[in-house]
């Protein structure tokens, strides 16, 4: 069996977590379900660039990984708080070029008092 678009986007869609595919440009270009009801805007902010719904040192963070991932990075971890802890992720196409990246959630780390 081909895995087809629909596919990829059912697999992104069942995710409980927003995902957010941003490309080289820095524009967004998918969002699943989980995001579109994360944010404010939904689905509006699909071909927008991803620094008009950031804060400047997120926008400042942003860049900076991104251009580690152009070195060759694949992940890094960008917030660490009560609420989840975010990693900014590299895409890349077969050969290892960029195609650009997104942000992968995980439940917050539990600390020791």
């Amino acid at each position: 069996m081909k895995i087809t678009r629909e596919m990829l986007e059912a697999f992104v869609d069942s995710l409980k977590d927003p995902f957010m595919f941003v490309d080289t440009d820095h524009v967004i270009r998918f969002m699943n379900k989980a995001a579109i009801a994360a944010y404010k805007r939904g689905a509006g902010h699909l071909g927008e660039s991803i620094f008009i719904c950031h804060n400047e040192d997120s926008c400042r963070i942003i860049r900076e990984v991104f251009a580690k991932m152009q070195e060759g990075l694949e992940e890094q971890l960008i917030t660490d708080n009560d609420r989840f802890r975010i990693f900014m992720r590299a895409v890349r196409e077969g050969s290892g070029r960029l195609l650009g990246y997104y942000e992968r959630y995980e439940p917050p780390v539990k600390r020791k008092e």
